[in-house]
C-alpha cells in the first residue's frame, strides 16, 4: 500500500496503527513524504518498529523523501501519489491518506472485490466523515458529495467510465488498484488528481467496482489537502459567481489528455470509450469557446443542450446554468 505524507505528525500514528491492524495483513508500506518539517517520518518508523517488536506480521517499509535542494518545488498530492505508486511492488495496492483511520477489514474487502471482478482495475468505497477527534459528523462521503444511487448503479453495471466522464466519484483514500492499472495510467497528466485519473483509465480499459459501505473514517480537520464537505446553497451560489475562464481551460486540458492517453492505449480499450472521450472533448471545446457576453452564450448553450452532451458528459442543467451566468 502507499501513503503520502506532509507534516502529518498529529494523526499519522493512528492511521498507521489501523493499517497494521488489518485482518488481511499489509505486506508493504510505501510512504511518500513531500519534505515534512515535523516528526511525521519518525513517528511512522516508531509505530512500525513497535509493531515488529510485538511480533507482528512481516511488513516492508519503503520511505520516499524529497530533497528540497534537488527538488525545490513540492510534488503535490497527485505527484506524490504517482511516484509512490510507481515504487509499490504489490499486485494490489491500496491508497492511504496520512490522517484517516481504516476499518479493520478494508484490505480484505478490497481484495475480495477484485477476486469477484477479475476485469476490475480499481475498487473504491464510501467513508464515514469524522472530526479531528475521530467523532462521527453524521454524514458519509457519498452523501457529502451528493452521489446519487443511479450513479452507483452505473458503476455496478460496468458503466463506470461513462459515470466518470460526467464527474469524479472516486476518493483516493478509499481506493485500491491493480498493478496493471498503475502501469497503464501513469504518469498523471496536468490538471488531473491521481484518484480520478486512475478511475477513468480503469473504466476505459476494464471496469471499476464500488463498495457502498464505509471503508475508512475520513477525517475532516481544517487542514486537509482535499477533504470533503456537504455543499449548502450559499456555497453553490458562490460557485456560480466564480470566474469561468481558468476552470474551463482546465477541463479542456483534461479532456485532451484523456483522448491522447486512450489513443495511446489503442486495442487495450473498447472503441466506444474512445468515441465517448472524443465527444467529451468536443463538448469541452464548445464550453471553453463561449463568448464573454452572457446574452450571446444562450444560443450555443441551447444548441449544446439539445445535443445531449451536457447530460452525457457533465452535470446537465447545473452546468448549463453555470455556463450562462458565470463571469469570464
Amino acid at each position: 500500500m502507499v501513503m503520502c505524507t506532509y507534516n502529518g505528525a498529529e494523526f499519522v500514528a493512528e492511521q498507521v496503527e489501523s493499517i497494521l491492524a488489518q485482518t488481511h495483513p499489509v505486506q508493504e508500506l510505501v510512504v511518500g513524504d513531500d519534505a515534512s518539517r515535523d516528526e511525521t517520518l519518525a513517528i511512522v518508523r516508531q509505530v512500525i518498529e513497535g509493531y515488529r517488536a510485538r511480533g507482528g506480521a512481516a511488513i516492508d517499509l519503503v520511505v520516499l523523501t524529497r530533497d528540497p535542494q534537488q527538488h525545490p518545488q513540492p510534488y503535490g498530492v497527485a505527484g506524490n501519489f504517482a511516484r509512490s505508486l510507481e515504487a509499490a511492488s504489490g499486485d494490489v495496492v491500496l491508497l492511504s491518506d496520512q490522517d484517516d483511520r481504516w476499518a479493520s477489514d478494508r484490505v480484505a474487502r478490497s481484495i475480495a472485490a477484485f477476486d469477484q471482478h477479475p476485469d476490475a482495475g480499481l475498487v473504491h468505497g464510501d467513508a464515514r466523515l469524522v472530526d479531528a477527534e475521530g467523532a462521527s459528523l453524521g454524514v458519509t462521503l457519498f452523501e457529502a458529495l451528493g452521489v446519487a444511487p443511479a450513479e452507483l448503479d452505473d458503476i455496478d453495471a460496468g458503466r463506470g467510465f461513462e459515470a466518470m466522464l460526467r464527474r469524479n466519484l472516486v476518493t483516493g483514500a478509499t481506493a485500491a488498484v491493480r498493478r496493471e492499472l498503475i502501469a497503464r495510467a501513469l504518469p498523471v497528466p496536468d490538471g488531473w488528481i491521481h484518484d480520478e485519473w486512475l478511475a477513468v483509465v480503469a473504466g476505459a480499459v476494464g471496469r471499476t467496482v464500488v463498495l457502498r459501505e464505509a471503508l475508512i473514517d475520513y477525517r475532516q480537520h481544517g487542514a486537509n489537502q482535499i477533504g470533503a464537505r456537504k455543499l449548502d446553497w450559499s456555497t453553490r451560489w458562490a460557485r456560480l459567481r466564480e470566474p469561468r475562464t481558468a476552470r474551463n481551460e482546465r477541463l479542456l486540458r483534461r479532456a485532451r489528455s484523456l483522448v491522447d492517453r486512450l489513443d495511446a492505449l489503442g486495442e487495450q480499450l473498447d472503441a466506444g470509450h474512445l468515441r465517448a472521450a472524443r465527444e467529451k472533448l468536443a463538448h469541452e471545446e464548445v464550453r471553453a469557446a463561449l463568448p464573454a457576453s452572457h446574452l450571446r452564450r444562450v444560443v450555443p448553450v441551447a444548441r449544446e443542450w439539445r445535443s445531449g452532451r451536457y447530460r452525457r458528459y457533465g452535470l446537465g442543467a447545473q452546468d448549463v446554468l453555470r455556463d450562462v451566468v458565470q463571469p469570464v
